[in-house]
């Protein structure tokens, strides 16, 4: 249940003590309070704030960072027979922004939109799948069985309609989904994002497509999700030629992301890629009804799972927060600044022995955890914590192809 406690009745928010992390543009103050209008508009950030008649957040040294941002989720709850609702992802576990990639297609996404994305608290964008239904059945029905499982007309009106809230282009490409059709959905999807001036989120997986072509089709700002998986054949590190086409992929500006969820996420491949230099630009869960309590958990869980890699902490927040909304084109700089829109995380790092299991089974015990306390969205705190998953559901294998 919520907490309605902080919930804003016409009144601001004043956050006390807290430590920013994450920003580039910090404070030269170690603890900060930051004073937050009724209308959601950062009014102050300094020290020893005073103000009437506003909710406070004693922080009392907590971390505040720009709001948690998960650039892969499935949240079209009731529209897929494999989505979460929004909250089961979102505030109450430190999520301020949710992206869903790809559970509607341009027949379906007018339900996201009315259904999931206005009402729901968080701030919530889309990948448009560019199959037109989307992932109704996941990996029942396949939204790319051939060329007509794809309307292109439809797709890009859709897209333009919805712009606002339609941040790219999704496409598995993976033999379980396309069988041996490779390329070529990819290849349509890159030809309505130069049309349209929109990225490509891809889902690498079980070839064909072979990893190693997907990479050389995509360009500057493209999102490659699942890319530390440790599928036969997609795993970057069981082939050095790949490994280095995923380097070079990086620094061509090629946006690496986990994308945990219950199929695409291995310690090995991570752990091996972080010790040669390779860092995901971006940490997300590909959580849905069957990573959530399976492999994946929440994204505090994510993010703890990387920081036990060897990623530094700094990294994984940025990672978490404003490396993915500059990924789908949103304000990421001077977000503790006077006059910004207030979304905050604010959390501890917290001492612990929490045995996990990646996407593969393997298992791993985390040292640290991070423990999200509240989420910040305008005036209004939400109280957080990680997720507990339900008592004997920790399946390893649970996601199929996801």
């Amino acid at each position: 249940m919520f907490d309605n406690s902080f919930k804003p009745q016409a009144r601001g928010l004043l956050i006390r003590g807290a430590k920013p992390i994450g920003f580039a543009q910090r404070p030269l103050l170690p603890l900060v309070d930051v004073l937050i209008g009724a209308d959601g508009i950062i009014r102050d950030v300094g020290s020893a704030i005073a103000a009437d008649d506003v909710r406070v957040v004693e922080a009392a040294g907590k971390f505040i960072s720009p709001g948690w941002t998960d650039l892969h989720t499935h949240v079209w709850y009731g529209g897929t027979d494999i989505s979460i609702r929004p909250e089961q992802g979102g505030a109450e576990r430190g999520v301020t922004t949710l992206v869903d990639a790809g559970s509607a297609g341009e027949a379906n996404f007018h339900g996201l939109r009315e259904f999931i994305i206005e009402p729901a608290r968080e701030n919530i964008y889309a990948f448009l799948n560019l199959g037109s239904i989307g992932l109704v059945a996941c990996n029942r029905v396949s939204e790319l069985q051939d060329m007509r499982s794809i309307d292109i007309d439809r797709t890009i009106g859709v897209i333009r309609e919805h712009r606002d809230v339609i941040v790219g282009l999704k496409v598995r490409a993976s033999a379980v989904i396309s069988g041996g059709w490779d390329l070529v959905p990819l290849k349509l999807a890159k030809k309505i994002g130069r049309i349209l001036d929109l990225p490509v989120m891809v889902h690498v997986g079980e070839p064909p497509p072979l990893y190693d072509d997907v990479l050389g089709l995509l360009s500057s700002g493209d999102i490659v999700t699942h890319c530390f998986n440790g599928k036969q054949g997609g795993s970057i590190i069981e082939d050095e030629d790949l490994y280095q086409l995923a380097e070079e992929a990086s620094r061509r500006g090629i946006v690496l992301d986990v994308g945990h969820g219950g199929a695409s996420f291995s310690f090995d491949v991570g752990r091996a890629a972080l010790a040669r230099g390779l860092k995901p630009n971006t940490i997300s869960t590909d959580l849905h009804n069957r990573s959530l309590d399976g492999a994946v958990w929440d994204m505090a869980t994510t993010m703890s799972k990387l920081l036990a890699l060897g990623m530094g902490v700094e990294d994984v927040v940025v990672a978490s927060s404003t490396a993915p909304k500059r990924a789908i084109g949103k304000p990421a700089d001077d977000l503790l600044a006077a006059g910004k829109p207030a979304e905050f995380t604010l959390f501890e790092i917290a001492d612990t022995e929490l045995q996990v299991i990646d996407s593969q089974g393997a298992s791993s015990v985390l040292r640290q955890t991070f423990e999200p306390r509240f989420a910040v969205l305008g005036a209004e705190a939400v109280t957080a914590s990680r997720h507990q998953p339900a008592p004997g559901h920790a399946c390893p294998q649970c996601g199929g192809a996801r």
